[in-house]
């Protein structure tokens, strides 16, 4: 395990690594750049935005600002952002809360929902219900999440007034039912995808084990069907889900990217955005890393407790 766990580490190292240089080099070949918001103030000259950009260090050659950038992020400085000065990590963590609780709910209901619309589409296959659910995976799988999100907005908070149409509170109040209220809309939308996503591997697995020989056994023993399904059957198709979860973390994150956007949540999705709009390159490059180190975490735990769930398996 502890080889295992060190070799993780190490590509996991090499990894960020690669990110970083990419997203660094995509950054600069963006349009515009940081020198761009100074450049849109009227009657400010050329001599001002070099030592501008000298200030910022901008005016050094791409290899020396990225090498000094990780250098600094190698040592807890994660840099300032271009537009209000505030440390990157301090305005990431700010934003970290909602991210959060919107992914966390999103990921209970998909989970919750999509296993038990897998197995019972499993048990029951062929049935007017797994016609149904399969339809229905289909349906959600195609449509796009914004468009989902502003439909949800129109029929729940225009039409019915149901649900308030975005923040995560109301201005003066902040309370858990106030924020819960706020979280319903946003929740569901995210966890759309990830029910259908989460109803097809479950089915997928289920049906697998169902049709294994301890199962068959099981059923000519006379062990009832409900204690079968339970004992032997779940908990063999859970395990493939595990790795699933944490391979579902880097979709989250994205989707909760533009969900976030359409119902003005304030989490790091819509900062990512509202970055890159200012073009504020060290906040954008820090949410860049620390989206991936969740998402390398996210991995390494699903091997570790797959692992230890699965005695079968052994991390050498």
């Amino acid at each position: 395990m502890g080889r295992y766990l060190a070799g993780r580490l190490g590509q996991s190292l090499i990894l960020l690594l690669l990110v970083s240089m990419i997203g660094y080099c995509v950054l600069l070949l963006a349009p515009g750049g940081p020198m761009s918001q100074f450049a849109l103030t009227p009657g400010i000259s050329k001599a001002e935005l070099d030592k501008i950009a000298a200030q910022m260090g901008l005016d050094r050659p791409v290899l020396v600002q990225y090498g000094d950038w990780l250098w600094r992020l190698l040592h807890g400085d994660w840099g300032r952002s271009f537009r209000d000065g505030q440390p990157v990590l301090k305005i990431i963590f700010s934003h970290l809360p909602a991210t959060l609780l919107l992914m966390g709910t999103s990921t209970v209901i998909a989970i919750c929902l999509g296993t038990f619309i897998g197995i019972r589409g499993a048990v029951k296959r062929y049935s007017a219900f797994d016609y149904a659910a399969t339809v229905g995976a289909m349906v959600a799988l195609s449509i796009p999440t914004f468009w989902f999100g502003l439909i949800a907005i129109y029929v729940f908070t225009l039409q019915l007034k149901w649900f308030p149409a975005g923040n995560m509170y109301t201005i003066g109040d902040g309370s858990f039912l106030d924020v819960a209220w706020h979280l319903v809309m946003p929740a569901l939308v995210l966890a759309l995808v990830d029910v259908a996503i989460w109803s097809r591997y479950m089915r997928t697995a289920t049906l697998d084990v169902i049709n294994q020989d301890f199962v068959r056994t099981a059923r000519a023993k006379g062990v009832s069907p409900q204690r079968v399904l339970m004992k032997h059957v779940v908990g063999n198709a859970l395990l493939p889900m595990i790795t699933l979860a944490g391979l579902q973390v880097p979709a989250i994150l994205g989707g909760a990217l533009v969900t976030e956007t359409v119902f003005t949540w304030p989490g790091m999705g819509r900062l990512f955005l509202d970055s890159l709009g200012y073009n504020d390159y060290p906040v954008v490059m820090g949410l860049l890393i620390f989206s991936a180190i969740l998402v390398l975490i996210g991995s390494l735990l699903a091997d570790i407790i797959t692992a230890f769930v699965d005695p079968r398996i052994r991390l050498a």
